[in-house]
């Protein structure tokens, strides 16, 4: 009991704190708020007036978005440190969502105004031999696919640095088509490397195997590389090219190479027929519709 203050049946503190009796029964259900007295033949909450300031400053948490959960450790802080850290982390983190809603709408605005036909792509092909490699290959979900990514590359450098062994050519991913249809799929980050790796942890030897590919390079980070991709399928398939396998991306420059995002390039590569230079279709051409 909360000594001398007065009581409040749910209604009435509703009213007061401009949380609903619904918000209200929830929050006692997850144990964030808690009424002062329930009782125990009709059911009833009751509420005292001191719990009115804890009720504003979780309706000033939700209206931020923080999560329930978040909240009630907040709540629960053992002292102001603590508090402060916990309301620092989710405000560092609705910046990250912040930026990267305003990097959609660059995008979305980019999209609704491009002019008919779009910008310029430059389409490429070329033949990739067998290559010894160091590798991790997992089974992964696409929305973490990203975080997978950096952290695979991270463990694959690390172990060719502890073994002395140098990469032959920038790094690589080969990501199956479940990844793409389904959202989960096989993936495998590689790094080139024909020294005799020994296996440690998750990185393995692996030879890469030889293809023929449809490429396109990405510039930036991966906000927008799904413009990429869709100039280059749409190559493909106007050009009756595709063929079976998984699509490949090569980083010749990436977060190991440089700190800064807008030097970044991914080379998306899709496999395709091998049918070799001809007059009419050089290795190299532009095509309507991609991201320039």
């Amino acid at each position: 009991m909360a000594g001398m203050d007065a009581t409040l049946p749910i209604g009435d503190f509703a009213r007061a704190t401009h949380l609903s009796v619904k918000t209200l029964r929830y929050y006692h259900q997850v144990g964030l708020l808690e009424p002062d007295e329930v009782d125990r033949h009709t059911g009833h909450r009751y509420y005292t007036t001191a719990q009115i300031p804890t009720a504003q400053i979780i309706r000033r948490f939700r209206a931020l978005d923080m999560p329930v959960e978040q909240i009630a450790k907040v709540l629960a802080a053992p002292d102001l440190d603590t508090r402060n850290a916990l309301l620092a982390a989710h405000l560092n983190q609705m910046e990250r969502e912040l930026e990267r809603s305003q990097s959609a709408v660059a995008s979305l605005r980019d999209l609704l105004t491009r002019p008919p036909g779009g910008t310029r792509a430059e389409i490429g092909r070329r033949s990739v031999p067998a290559t010894p490699a160091a590798a991790i290959t997992e089974t992964v979900d696409i929305a973490e696919a990203l975080t997978w990514y950096q952290g695979a590359l991270g463990e694959i450098y690390a172990t060719l640095d502890a073994q002395g062994l140098a990469a032959d050519a920038p790094a690589g991913g080969i990501f199956s088509t479940e990844l793409f249809t389904h959202g989960r799929g096989p993936a495998t980050i590689f790094v080139p490397c024909a020294g005799p790796l020994r296996p440690m942890g998750r990185v393995d030897a692996l030879v890469i195997p030889a293809v023929e590919l449809a490429t396109i390079v990405h510039r930036g980070p991966h906000t927008n590389i799904d413009l990429a991709y869709g100039a280059l399928g749409t190559y493909v398939a106007e050009h009756a090219l595709a063929v079976d396998g998984p699509i490949r991306e090569y980083y010749p420059v990436g977060r190991h190479e440089s700190a800064e995002a807008a030097e970044w390039r991914t080379e998306i590569c899709w496999p395709i027929f091998h049918t070799g230079p001809s007059p009419d279709e050089p290795a190299a051409r532009t095509h309507e519709g991609g991201d320039g």
